[in-house]
């Protein structure tokens, strides 16, 4: 523990599991004051008792949701610094190419990781503004920079975010309000194994044939892990990274330059 964001109050979307939470108890073990928001009731609020945190339920496609996550984070904390978007959603698999996607799975994909994103940069930038700048992190992927034939939908909302994400950082520029993108590859969470599982039962192969399958497409060679994620997140969110914003920090283990 640095005490890197002592002071510091913070919303962590999609923060019961997962990588959400562990950036959220990064974020606790640096000194943040961090409040946790998730459509999963009950796991977010295990979670907040277990690491220290707030917890708010929260549908992140819900407008008026977010202006009360805010201002709940103002009068629990007294101000707003950092924002993570990290609530989303993942698909892959049969029937989601271009061709095969279906119209209600692409609009449900771009509401949540899209939209949500959206809702939650506008909700944070005046109360950022009001503290005098700060950090918004958004959660993109490597996949909104090579091409994903076989997850359509997701690869196209997370370069939508990726855009977004530099737009709000020249918007917030003048009032030290920064925004990055970060791009994980194959982190090992409930969301990737859950993916890795639906990849075997289609292709009717043991779990572990399809884990090392997945695995050797990484030239590092291993899976990240949560952890290795939230590291970037905290620094994006700390004051080390006060003239970084625009940016896009990929951590995949060098899966994008096999693409």
């Amino acid at each position: 523990m640095t005490d890197r964001l002592k002071h510091k109050s913070c919303i962590v979307t999609g923060g019961a599991r997962g990588l959400g939470r562990a950036i959220a108890e990064a974020f606790i073990n640096e000194g943040a004051s961090v409040l946790i928001t998730d459509i999963d009731e009950a796991a977010g609020v295990k979670t907040a008792q277990e690491i220290g945190a707030i917890f708010a339920a929260q549908d992140v496609t819900d407008e008026a949701r977010w202006p009360e996550i805010v201002a709940l984070c103002q009068s629990e904390f007294g101000g707003l610094d950092v924002l993570v978007n990290n609530a989303g959603l993942a698909q892959i698999g049969e029937g989601l190419s271009p061709e095969d996607s279906e119209l209600g799975s692409w609009r449900n994909m771009f509401q949540v990781n899209v939209e949500g994103v959206f809702m939650g940069c506008r909700a944070a930038l005046p109360a950022l503004r009001k503290q005098g700048g700060g950090s918004i992190i958004n959660m993109s992927s490597v996949a909104s920079l090579v091409p994903t034939p076989f997850f359509t939908a997701y690869g196209a909302s997370k370069a939508a975010v990726t855009h977004l994400s530099t737009s709000v950082a020249l918007h917030g520029a003048p009032d030290k309000i920064r925004c990055n993108s970060v791009h994980p590859g194959q982190i090992q969470t409930h969301m990737h194994n859950d993916i890795v599982k639906d990849a075997a039962t289609k292709a009717g192969a043991p779990l572990d044939v399809v884990e090392a399958d997945f695995a050797s497409r990484i030239p590092m060679g291993a899976f990240q892990q949560a952890g290795d994620i939230a590291n970037m997140v905290v620094f994006l969110a700390s004051d080390d990274s006060a003239h970084i914003t625009g940016t896009q920090m990929v951590v995949d283990g060098g899966m994008q330059l096999s693409n």
